[in-house]
This record gives C-alpha cells, sequence and structure tokens, in this order.
C-alpha cells in the first residue's frame, strides 16, 4: 500500500519505530542532517516503494507519525548532508542507512564497495552510487509486554559461567540437530542440566546484537564470530535463530531467557557500545556514519576525517553526546524489557565514561552514560559488571568503576598463572588476590563481590589450552600468528600440544582443578569459561574471535565429566559453608564481625609483615572463622564451620602444620584423598596442590 504523508510528532518518542494506535512513530537522532527520508520497502526488502519526507527536527531528532503503518513494514534510512570528510561530514544519500535502534534486521552486510560512502580511487569523494538493493534494513515489529525479571541473586553466592550462544550447543549430541547453535538449543533441557550440575548461578552470553563482519574477515571466508562489531545495538541477531516454524528471532531469544530463568539461572549479557562495526575511515557507511558521523563518533581533533580509536576497532562512539546517551540507555531498557536480560557485562568500559576533548578524553566514574545507568530507575537494578580497560591513554582502570558495579579483575588471573604455574609471584600479592584485591576495590564504598575472579575468559587460552601451549596457534585468523595475547603464562607441562603421555595428561588434570579451585575458593564473585568445564581445546588459539566452526564449538564428543563434576563440588561447599561465600571483606585476626582471616606458614607461625615478600615462603595456610561476637555455638555444624585452606606453590612435596583443631579434607586438587577423611596435625601437601579442610565433615 502507499502511505500519506508523515504526521509531525511532538514530544521525545522513543528513537527507531515503535507501532502506537494509528500507526508507527518513526525517530532518528541526526543533528546536523539538512533533511532525511523514511523509505520502505517490499517484504523482499529488494523493492523501494516510498521515499516519505520526514517533519523537520526536534531538538536534533526526525520524528513522525505514519498513519496505518503497522508490524512489518522493512524499512531504512536516507540522509542528507553536507560531504566534506575533512570536517567530519560524511553525509550521502546515496547510500541507504541502517536504524542503530532497529529492533530486527533483514539481511547483513556482505562487504561489497557499494556500500562505502566514499570513492575507492578517490576517498574524498562521494560515492553516488545506490546501495538500496543489497543494505541492511530494519523491521517494524510488534511490541513485547514486559517480560518477567529473573531470580534474585545473593552476590556473595554467584557463579558465572561466560559462553557463547552458538558455540555451547553447536555440537551437542543430546540436543536436536534442529536446535543445536541456536537460542532453542541453549534453551534446551541438555544444556540447562549441565549448567545446573555445576552449581552455575549466572550465564553471562557473549554479544547477541546484530553485527558487521569485518571486510578482512569476510575475505577469508571467515565471521566475527564473538560479535563484537556491532551495528543495530537493539537487535538480536538472527545468526542464532533456529527457524522453526512459528517463531523469530525475537521469540525465541525471549523463551530462551526464560527458560534460564525457569531454571534458578541469572542471564547476562555482553554489550558492545564502545564502537561500531563500521571501523575506520575506510570502513563502509552502513549507519551512524551517514546518519551523523561527528554526532556518534569521537574524532580526531587534528584530522576531522579520521576517528579516535581506544578500542582497537577502528571507532570510537561518543558517549558523552546526550543523543548518544539516549541511544545506549533504550537499548539496554530494551534488552531489559522485551528479553529479561538481568545485567550487562560492558566490553572496553572505560570508553563508556571517557569526556569530551576539552578534557583530554579522561575517564570519570561520573561521567555522563555512567551517572545516567545509576539515575535510572531499570537499569541500576541490573547487575552491572565492567571490562575495566581500553587500549586508550589511561585506559586501565580496575577498580575505578562506580561502587554497585562488578569488574572482571585480569591482576587475579595473571597472579594466579603466575604463582601456580611459574612459581614467580610472592605469597603477599597471591594473598592479596586471594582476598579480594582489596588493594584495588575501595573497601568502604566496594562490596567483596567486586572482584570477578577469572583464570580463563573468551579473550585467550581456554584452560586446557594453558597447560598445553607454550604459545599460541593462531594461523587460521589469517595474520600470520600476530593476533592475539604474547603475554599468557602458559605452559605446556613438556609437551607441546596435544599427548598421550599418562604422566602429562595427569599433570594437566592436576594444574586444571587448581585454577578451577582457587577461581571459586577467591573472595570475590568466581567466573569460569563454559568450555573448561569440559577440557575443551581451541588447538592452541587464543583469538578465537572469527573462528566460527569446530575450534569454538564445545566439543561435547571430548567432554572430560570430571571438571564439571569438580566445580559441582566445591561450588556445593560455597553453598553449604558460609565462611567461603562471606559477603563482607576478611577481617584481621580479633574482629567482632564478618569473617576473620588467619594466616600461617607451613610451621603454623603467624605470618610477619617480612614473610610475605620473602621467596622462600611458597606454602601457606589461611583458616577462616566468624568474629568474636558470634561466639563459638555453630562452629560444629557445617554450615558455620571454620574452613582451612591450604596451599603449597613450591615444586617439592611439604610439611605442615596444621592450626589446632580437628580438620577434615574436603578437597584435595590431586585427587589423592576421599572427601572428610580425618587429617592428622602434620600432613604432607604435594607440590603445586591447594586442599580445603573444614571443621566438620560434609556429612554433618
Amino acid at each position: 500500500m502507499k502511505y500519506a504523508a508523515l504526521l509531525r510528532l511532538s514530544g521525545a518518542p522513543l528513537l527507531g519505530a515503535s507501532v502506537v494506535n494509528g500507526g508507527v512513530q518513526f525517530a532518528l537522532a541526526a543533528p546536523h542532517a539538512q533533511a532525511v527520508e523514511l523509505c520502505l520497502f517490499d517484504a523482499t526488502s529488494q523493492t523501494q516503494r516510498q521515499r516519505l519526507p520526514m517533519p523537520a527536527a526536534v531538538d536534533g531528532v526526525w520524528q513522525a507519525l505514519l498513519p496505518g503503518g503497522a508490524a512489518g513494514l522493512v524499512y531504512g534510512w536516507r540522509v542528507h548532508g553536507p560531504w566534506n570528510p575533512a570536517r567530519g561530514q560524511r553525509f550521502n544519500p546515496h547510500k541507504l542507512l541502517l536504524d542503530p535502534s532497529a529492533a530486527s534486521v533483514l539481511g547483513a552486510y556482505d562487504g561489497q564497495d557499494i556500500h562505502l560512502g566514499h570513492r575507492t580511487d578517490a576517498p574524498t569523494l562521494q560515492d553516488t552510487r545506490d546501495n538500496a538493493q543489497q543494505a541492511m534494513k530494519a523491521i517494524v515489529v510488534e511490541p513485547f509486554e514486559p517480560a518477567a525479571r529473573g531470580p534474585a541473586m545473593d552476590p556473595a553466592q554467584r557463579l558465572i559461567c561466560e559462553l557463547h550462544v552458538k558455540g555451547f550447543s553447536a555440537l551437542h549430541p543430546d540436543i536436536p540437530p534442529a536446535l543445536r547453535g541456536s537460542y532453542a538449543g541453549l534453551a534446551h533441557p541438555a544444556a540447562i542440566a549441565h549448567l545446573k550440575k555445576m552449581g552455575v548461578t549466572t550465564v553471562s552470553l557473549m554479544p547477541l546484537a546484530t553485527c558487521a563482519d569485518e571486510l578482512r574477515l569476510l575475505k577469508l571466508n571467515l565471521r566475527n564470530y564473538w560479535g563484537y562489531s556491532p551495528i543495530a545495538w537493539s537487535a538480536p541477531t538472527a545468526r542464532y535463530w533456529s527457524g522453526q516454524p512459528g517463531t523469530t528471532a525475537r521469540s525465541e531469544l525471549r523463551a530462551m531467557v526464560s527458560a534460564l530463568h525457569a531454571a534458578g539461572l541469572e542471564v547476562l549479557l555482553d554489550v558492545v557500545y564502545n564502537h561500531s562495526g563500521e571501523t575506520d575511515e575506510h570502513g563502509p557507511t552502513l549507519g551512524l556514519r551517514g546518519i551523523d558521523n561527528a554526532t556518534y563518533y569521537h574524532l580526531d581533533a587534528g584530522d576531522l576525517a579520521r576517528y579516535r580509536n581506544w578500542t582497537g576497532c577502528g571507532n570510537c562512539l561518543r558517549l558523552d553526546h546526550p543523543l548518544v546517551i539516549r541511544m545506549v540507555l533504550q537499548s539496554l531498557r530494551s534488552w531489559v524489557l522485551d528479553y529479561g536480560i538481568d545485567g550487562f557485562r560492558f566490553d572496553l568500559a572505560p570508553a563508556l565514561g571517557r569526556g569530551p576533548a576539552a578534557q583530554d578524553y579522561a575517564f570519570s566514574a561520573r561521567a555522563p552514560l555512567l551517572q545516567a545507568l545509576a539515575d535510572d530507575p531499570l537499569l541500576s537494578r541490573c547487575t552491572l559488571v565492567a571490562e575495566p580497560w581500553d587500549i586508550g591513554e589511561g585506559g586501565y582502570q580496575l577498580g575505578q568503576f562506580p561502587a554497585a558495579w562488578l569488574e572482571w579483575n585480569d591482576r587475579f588471573r595473571d597472579t594466579q598463572r603466575s604463582f601456580w604455574l611459574h612459581r614467580d609471584v610472592g605469597l603477599g600479592e597471591w594473598a592479596m588476590r586471594l582476598a579480594g584485591s582489596s588493594d584495588t576495590f575501595e573497601t568502604h564504598t566496594r562490596a567483596a563481590h567486586s572482584s570477578v575472579n577469572f583464570v580463563t575468559a573468551h579473550d585467550g587460552f581456554t584452560l586446557a589450552d594453558l597447560l598445553r601451549y607454550s604459545e599460541r596457534r593462531n594461523q587460521a585468523n589469517g595474520e600470520d600468528n600476530r593476533d592475539g595475547h604474547g603475554h599468557n603464562l602458559s605452559i605446556n607441562c613438556g609437551v607441546e600440544g596435544d599427548s598421550a603421555d599418562p604422566h602429562i595428561r595427569g599433570q594437566r588434570r592436576h594444574w586444571q582443578r587448581v585454577l578451577l579451585a582457587i577461581t571459586l575458593l577467591s573472595l570475590g564473585t568466581p567466573m569460569v569459561q563454559a568450555g573448561d568445564s569440559i577440557g575443551h581445546s581451541q588447538g592452541g588459539n587464543n583469538n578465537a574471535y572469527c573462528q566460527d566452526n569446530a575450534i569454538s564449538w564445545l566439543d561435547w564428543e571430548g567432554a572430560d565429566a570430571d571438571y564439571a563434576d569438580f566445580i559441582a563440588s566445591v561450588q556445593a561447599l560455597r553453598r553449604t559453608r558460609a565462611v567461603l561465600r562471606s559477603s563482607g571483606w576478611w577481617q584481621a585476626q580479633g574482629a567482632d564481625q564478618g569473617v576473620v582471616a588467619r594466616w600461617f606458614l607451613a610451621d603454623a607461625s603467624a605470618l610477619r609483615s617480612e614473610d610475605w615478600n620473602d621467596p622462600e615462603h611458597q606454602t601457606v595456610a589461611v583458616q577462616l572463622d566468624w568474629g568474636a561476637a558470634m561466639g563459638s555455638a555453630h562452629q560444629s555444624d557445617a554450615l558455620h564451620a571454620s574452613c582451612l585452606l591450604l596451599c603449597n606453590g613450591a615444586s617439592d612435596p611439604l610439611p605442615c602444620v596444621l592450626p589446632p583443631g580437628v580438620w577434615f579434607l574436603l578437597i584435595d586438587t590431586a585427587g589423592g584423598d576421599s572427601p572428610n577423611r580425618r587429617l592428622e596435625n602434620v600432613e604432607m601437601l604435594p607440590p603445586g596442590s591447594l586442599w580445603l579442610a573444614s571443621a566438620a565433615p560434609t556429612s554433618t
């Protein structure tokens, strides 16, 4: 059908397209544009049916009502304005632009140079070819009723499992083939059963927003598998839709989150608001660049044709601008209200807090976007997690985010790898990470669970590969093995790669158990990677961002169930031993309240200040008790019992004198003892071992 002219709107409608009584509201933030046209297409998206001029902008937003419009409309934008890259102006009405606030997207970026706003032979000149037929387009959708919120979560009991929606189920034998690798696959009982078996409380999903694969990857027949190249921040990618009749990517994602909630799981989503998939000045004009380049991006003050690049991805969104903040907040709310997402992990989060050029782009915990999140009545109740670094000046901001935030703690990762695998970190540094990194997180304003403790994550070696490879093996990425971390603190236990040697395999199994145990037992919020629960290897690839294949897909056929069982046993102890899930910081001996940590050397003598940095000391015992005010009334029952952590970081077995009391062994990472063995006053700790004991056995 043909539509009459658009009607002017007042107020502040939602950005994008919204179905309302009487039609569809459209709104696009483009304060420097001279004119904007709404382009409507047929259902195939190949034929443009109408170009409707938008009424004049209101406070920088072009907004109108399309009378008679309804869900299912396919649309895009043409934005008119000056073309002058040297001044940061890249308007080009020959290019159909994707709505950055689209709720659903049709098509994909195919890498053709027709999507470039500039000519390839003369980058300062405008490309006048029309790309409408090949361009991605938005689809108007019916609104959802607000999704139900997830289960209430005790932060002190949280166990995060980071996973990729496709990679988790793509090869799972107990999931029907038609559902593998999809939203529905992760919602399948077999997938959820594995998460529940481990004792996971919180699933952290890698990015789900519609993205645009980089041209370099497309030329290599690869794709941005991780999804860190967004182009429509509120539209779930169709890549993980099963295509089952009667469903859409949107409905299937919503059902997946609902199924995870029904299983008692909290759901976090990795979001990427720091940059877009349009890359640098040589990249395509897909959305923001053509909508209003200078509004949406930080431009290089010395050359406005170029972009600030604190992300390493070619550009940075201008998150100090009110209209860009409005777009981001609306996007975050849509993930919560439409799909039931409980919280967010923010990629390269310092970029969210960088100020304008006049402030040298310095990071501030009170930056406009971070303050807006704190003030928002919906988003402020979500779990917020920062990746607290980017590659810009002053980009390392661990411990500097607002009080309510959690932060990925790479110091924990590197310290544990160094202490256990290389023996080149002292007790003082190791103990600080074990005790929640109180040197990093202000204990008067931050909770003890602020530190997200992890040894592996999606970026870097898997846990299995951390113990198989001394060097990365990233040749499949097409960058001559130059990409990915070069400083991995990994070991190969004597053989690079796979080995059939029982001794080497035993060493690797032992170290995996040690690193999993220390992650789960340290003060803070533990996080494990999904593949580490089954011993998944990526063949030494420590940057598998572009490997949408068996390199990244979890190898369920070769799964080692021991690791999931081990995680489950340690997590069960966290639940049943209150001192292992403290909601407050560990206190020094003599404190009345909270959990008191007492530190002993191998001879049971208390550590002195000079002992912490003495390289001769590699064995330590940590006794966790309740403060004096609680008394000893409950010390004999399992829930309130004292616990004892025994750690031998040395390469030789060492005798350890236990503190006074009766202790029962609960965990032995070497697997040499059965649970509940009553310990002797002096025990010989195996090399590189970690034991957990309790004043009450597990049977009470």
